[in-house]
């Protein structure tokens, strides 16, 4: 059975989406530690250990991480963009890139805030015009 994460880049469970490319696909987390809180995953490879990639994944998709969060540091009002690989939550390899002002900013134990519909697809649509210009 496919994973949420790939349901969600078929299109099968809507997302926010902010990025995306024939391997690789971007988009908002729904319970943000910030507003612009992006996931980066591989489309096609469900395996949930980034480091059991093959190396062109691996390598693809920490290119395509590091342009969404070019985009995600111009979207969002921010000091840095900090990453995190944890693959706890979900069994699908994935990127977190978080807008971020302190470095606690970055603790996923935090109360997180909330973000209404309106202001997800604001900055969802913000990001991806913003990856289209790179």
């Amino acid at each position: 059975m496919a994973t949420i994460f790939t349901r969600i880049a078929k299109g099968e469970i809507p997302s926010y989406k902010v990025a995306e490319n024939e391997e690789y696909y971007a988009f908002l987390d729904i319970s943000p530690l910030a507003p612009g809180h992006t996931l980066v995953i591989p489309k096609n490879v469900e395996d949930d250990y980034i480091f059991n990639l093959d190396e062109a994944t691996y390598e693809g998709l920490w290119a395509f991480a590091r342009k969404v969060a070019l985009a995600v540091k111009a979207a969002v009002p921010c000091k840095r963009v900090g990453v995190a690989v944890l693959g706890m939550e979900v069994p699908h390899t994935h990127i977190h890139l978080v807008p971020l002002q302190t470095e606690g900013d970055l603790d996923f134990r935090k109360e997180k805030p909330q973000v209404g519909e309106e202001e997800m697809k604001n900055i969802a649509a913000s990001i991806l015009k913003e990856y289209e210009k790179l």
